[in-house]
């Protein structure tokens, strides 16, 4: 089967080795067959769809029928396959040395192989690879995990994530040395306008020598050159994707959310981010150098509190808020460019590390929807996305992104309206419309993954497949199904019974009607309570992709 080739300009080196490594496959060898699916109508939601194939951890329209072959320099490739992975529990190494429950996820692994995934994602923690000094790194742990996922054939995306990621349940969300320095100059970490301290580091910090006499920077650098040596024989066969983390959970934004907060659930404005000293240090730099030195001693005096909704403050206010005074534009211009500029700044340091090693760079930006529906964008703008009237909140990012060749991953291809989104002015569409323009125009390619980590209904599986088997341009490169494992509270219980159900149903080849799906009424025979969730429908994703 002939292999398809991206047709974006890579701007790297890293992307261009990417490019030969899916023009050979992996190692070298052949490509790997892809499935298929014949194009769907634009408007019609019955379509049906013919596997072509085998290999069923592929999804793409083939690239025939309405598309134009005409492509304007702006555009990413249509018909570039979309490889499937799943996501590892977040836990699964929170030591150095040691794979937690290490049986179970060995057999998710499997499981995985199994059901014809291409792979699967391991979250990668600074605070677990170094946790005791900034001179030693310890990878047995993760590296147990790379040889798992080698031995049952599959790739393997990782997410190095280096700036916290608080509610990761058992993961230390920064090492214990950096707390320690937090502990001596606190204002190393981001804070809200109470003096509430996340546990994140400041995007003020990035290049000063505030971490035993050097930079996060430096640090930053150091994580990924030892990351890159010691999986060096991995690159260009087992992994396939890296993933920056840049900033708090891996996402590039600010931690605007209450510190532990369950993300998935809140829906509030957000605080900004600016009240450590080195941000009101930065801030009162950039006014004195715009002329308006009265405009940097502070935050915005009537900025919302975490849970308040935009019209409860005045800086958000629909009509005659602050934020479209010459003032407002000035504070979210500085507050956005700050977070850009944090990214390019990680990016660069990572494109330049993982250069030379045949794989995607990636990076995860937030899709924060609630209150999209309001004109200033309020939780977009609280987390560093501005959109004035002069841009859209995120050109600059997919801008800087393209320079380093960057893949964007959106976190948010699950996610439909309901009555509590319609309360919070909430628009995802229009918002991943937004995001996927931004991409466009600067031929950023885009992945995506799901937002909510536990969901039941089955709207939220049909809304991924339709984004990931759209008709329209800007298809995902790959998508991530976070994550294995997320829907127990019991997590060595949940990693055991997903493992051991998806490799019996894999080998049973139980089957599943597209009525009976969305009806959500097809048992398993090994978790019967499980009928209808969503981590349940990806176990038998090979039966819902085909209509026989």
């Amino acid at each position: 089967m002939e292999t398809l080739v991206p047709m974006t300009t890579m701007r790297n080196p890293a992307a261009a080795a990417s490019v030969r490594r899916r023009h050979q496959g992996l190692d070298g060898r052949a490509a790997v067959n892809r499935v298929a699916f014949a194009q769907a109508r634009r408007g019609c939601s019955n379509n049906r769809r013919d596997l072509r194939a085998t290999g069923i951890g592929r999804f793409f329209g083939n690239g025939s029928g309405e598309h134009s072959s005409k492509k304007s320099s702006h555009e990413v490739d249509d018909t570039a396959p979309a490889r499937l992975f799943v996501g590892l529990p977040i836990d699964a190494v929170t030591e150095g040395t040691t794979v937690n429950s290490a049986a179970a996820v060995a057999a998710g692994i499997r499981a995985v192989r199994l059901l014809g995934a291409d792979g699967v994602e391991l979250p990668v923690f600074w605070s677990v690879a170094q946790p005791e000094s900034p001179d030693r790194f310890n990878w047995a742990g993760y590296r147990a995990v790379a040889e798992m996922v080698r031995a049952e054939g599959l790739t393997l995306r990782v997410s190095l994530r280096c700036h916290g990621s608080p509610g990761a349940a058992g993961v230390p969300s920064i090492p214990n040395w950096v707390k320690a320095a937090g502990a001596d100059d606190p204002d190393i970490f981001f804070t809200d306008r109470s003096g509430v301290r996340h546990d994140c580091l400041s995007f003020a910090i990035d290049e000063l020598p505030v971490l035993h006499g050097k930079s996060p920077l430096q640090l930053y650098q150091a994580f990924f050159r030892s990351f890159a040596a010691e999986f060096a024989e991995f690159f260009g066969s087992t992994i396939t994707d890296v993933t920056i983390g840049l900033g708090a959970n891996g996402v590039l934004r600010y931690p605007s959310y209450p510190p532990g907060s369950d993300v998935h659930r809140f829906t509030g404005v957000g605080e900004f981010q600016c009240y450590d000293k080195y941000m009101l240090a930065n801030l009162k730099q950039h006014a004195a150098e715009s002329g308006e030195a009265m405009w940097g001693m502070y935050g915005p005096h009537d900025a919302p509190r975490y849970h308040e909704s935009p019209d409860s403050c005045g800086f958000f206010r629909e009509q005659g808020g602050s934020w479209e005074s010459p003032y407002g534009d000035f504070f979210l211009s500085w507050y956005s460019g700050l977070l850009v500029g944090h990214g390019d700044r990680v990016l660069g340091t990572a494109s330049a590390v993982f250069a030379d090693h045949p794989a995607d760079l990636s990076a995860k930006v937030p899709f924060m929807h609630w209150w999209h529906g309001a004109r200033s964008r309020p939780a977009e703008a609280a987390a560093g996305f501005y959109k004035s009237h002069k841009k859209n909140g995120y050109s600059p990012v997919a801008k800087m992104f393209a320079r380093h060749g960057c893949t964007m991953v959106v976190p948010g291809m699950d996610v439909c309206m309901n009555k509590q989104h319609h309360s919070t002015g909430s628009s995802p569409d229009k918002l991943l419309v937004q995001i996927k323009n931004a991409c466009r125009r600067y031929a950023v390619p885009i992945a995506g993954e799901n937002a909510s980590l536990v969901m039941t209904h089955t709207s939220s599986f049909s809304r991924i497949r339709s984004n990931i088997l759209t008709t329209e341009r800007m298809r995902p490169r790959h998508f991530t199904y976070q994550r294995m494992g997320a829907s127990s509270s019991r997590p060595n219980t949940s990693r055991s019974s997903w493992s051991s159900c998806g490799a019996s149903c894999a080998e049973s080849g139980t089957r599943t009607t597209r009525r009976e799906t969305t009806n959500a009424r097809w048992p398993c025979p090994i978790m019967p309570g499980r009928r209808g969730t969503l981590d349940h429908q990806l176990l038998h994703l090979p039966r819902l992709c085909s209509d026989s």
